[in-house]
C-alpha cells in the first residue's frame, strides 16, 4: 500500500467536517481526549465528531470541543451494519483518524468518502488499507499517549493545548463529594477489576495493601468497578471487614456512572488499580495512580508523569508478556501473580504518599 498523502501535509490541509474514530478501550479513548483539544486549536471552525461505542460514550459526551458523538453498538447485527455505514457516509466527512486501526473501524473509514484517512502504524487486520496517510512514529514501541502526541505534532500544534477532560455535571460532582465527605482521613480508591485474567492482582494483595494503608495512615477505602468487578469487590470487602477493624470500607462497585466516576475519581486522594481503564481516567483526572502491572509493562501502558507509582515482576522471564491467558504450565503458571511483592507494593504506596503531600502517617 502506497500512501499518497505525506504527513507533511498535515500542517498545511483545511478540512470543515472532522472525524475521530477510537470507539474503545475504555483506557485508550481517555488517553486519545487530549486531542479534542488541539484538534479544535487547529481547526476551530470545523465540525469534529468521534465514533465510539455506546458503552462508552459517556467518556467524550459533552466535550466542549467535540460537536457531534457517534455512539456504535458494535455488538449489532449483520444486517444491521449497512444502515450504520450508510448513515456515517452521509456524514460527508472530509478528514477522518482511524486511531483504533482494526477491521471493524476500517470499515467507518472506508465508507466515509473522506480525502484525507489517516491511520496509525498500529494497524493491524488491514486497517491501513483504506487510509492514505499514515503518521509515523506511531508504532507499538511507544506507549499510547505518546503515539497521540506524535498525531498533535504532525498536525503542527504544540503541545500547550494538551488536556485530559471528561464533563461532569454539577449533579455528577455533588455526588462524588457526598460519597468522599462519608470517609476521613487518606481517602484510597481501590479497583481490582481487569479485562484479562493475567491483568488481575490477587484480592489477598489488595487486602492486604488496603489494611496497611488503613493502619499506617487512618486511610479510608472506597471500591470501584463495574458491574462486572462485583465479586471480587465484595470478596475484598469481606477481608478487610476480617482484617481491618473499625476501617471505613465503602463499595461502590457498580453504582457510578462514567461521569460519575470520573468525579469521584478527581476527588480521591489517590487511587490504586491494576491496569486497566480507571487508572488511566484518574491520571487523567488529575489523581496519583499506584499500578499494579503484571503482564503489561508500566511503560508502555501506564499512565505519564512522575506523580505516579508501579509495581512490576521485573525478574521474571515472562514479564511483559502481553498475553492474555498465561500459557506456562504447572508451578510457573500466573507466576506474576504469585510473587511475594507485598512489601514492595508498601514502598510504593508511601512513596506516592509522600511524594504527592498527600498525608502524614497515622501516630
Amino acid at each position: 500500500m502506497i500512501f499518497q498523502v505525506p504527513t507533511a501535509r498535515l500542517t498545511d490541509i483545511d478540512a470543515d467536517r472532522i472525524c475521530v474514530i477510537k470507539p474503545s478501550a475504555f483506557g485508550d479513548i481517555v488517553q486519545a481526549l487530549p486531542l479534542l483539544p488541539v484538534l479544535r486549536a487547529r481547526f476551530p471552525e470545523s465540525h469534529l465528531a468521534w465514533v465510539v461505542k455506546r458503552e462508552l460514550a459517556d467518556l467524550v459526551t459533552g466535550h466542549p470541543c467535540l460537536d457531534e458523538v457517534i455512539a456504535v453498538d458494535f455488538r449489532s447485527r449483520w444486517s444491521q451494519w449497512a444502515r450504520i455505514l450508510t448513515d456515517f457516509r452521509q456524514r460527508k466527512f472530509d478528514l477522518v483518524f482511524d486511531l483504533q486501526g482494526l477491521a471493524r473501524t476500517a470499515c467507518f473509514t472506508a465508507v466515509s468518502g473522506a480525502a484525507l484517512r489517516v491511520g496509525m502504524e498500529t494497524a493491524r487486520e488491514g486497517a491501513n488499507l483504506p487510509c492514505n496517510c499514515l503518521i509515523e512514529n506511531t508504532g507499538r514501541h511507544l506507549p499510547a499517549h505518546a503515539r497521540y502526541r506524535h498525531v498533535a505534532e504532525t498536525l503542527g500544534i504544540g503541545l500547550e493545548h494538551w488536556q485530559t477532560l471528561v464533563l461532569t455535571s454539577a449533579k455528577d460532582r455533588s455526588w462524588s463529594r457526598r460519597q468522599v465527605n462519608r470517609n476521613s482521613g487518606l481517602v484510597v480508591a481501590i479497583h481490582t477489576g481487569a479485562r484479562w485474567p493475567t491483568k488481575q492482582w490477587p484480592v489477598a494483595k489488595f487486602a492486604a495493601l488496603a489494611s496497611r494503608a488503613m493502619g499506617s495512615y487512618s486511610a479510608s477505602i472506597i471500591l470501584i468497578g463495574g458491574r462486572e468487578d462485583r465479586a471480587l469487590g465484595g470478596q475484598l470487602e469481606s477481608t478487610l471487614a476480617a482484617q481491618a477493624e473499625g476501617g471505613s470500607v465503602l463499595n461502590l462497585i457498580g453504582q457510578s456512572s462514567l461521569k460519575q466516576l470520573a468525579a469521584l475519581l478527581g476527588d480521591v486522594d489517590l487511587l490504586v488499580s491494576n491496569d486497566s481503564g480507571p487508572m488511566h481516567l484518574a491520571a487523567g483526572m488529575g489523581t496519583p495512580v499506584l499500578g499494579t502491572f503484571t503482564c503489561t509493562d508500566p511503560h508502555l501502558s501506564g499512565p505519564p508523569g512522575k506523580q505516579h507509582e508501579w509495581i512490576h515482576p521485573t525478574q521474571l522471564p515472562c514479564s511483559s508478556c502481553y498475553k492474555k491467558t498465561c500459557p506456562l504450565p504447572g508451578s510457573r503458571q500466573l507466576a506474576c501473580l504469585q510473587q511475594d511483592d507485598i512489601d514492595q507494593a508498601w514502598q510504593a504506596f508511601q512513596k506516592l504518599v509522600q511524594k504527592n503531600r498527600l498525608a502524614r502517617p497515622a501516630a
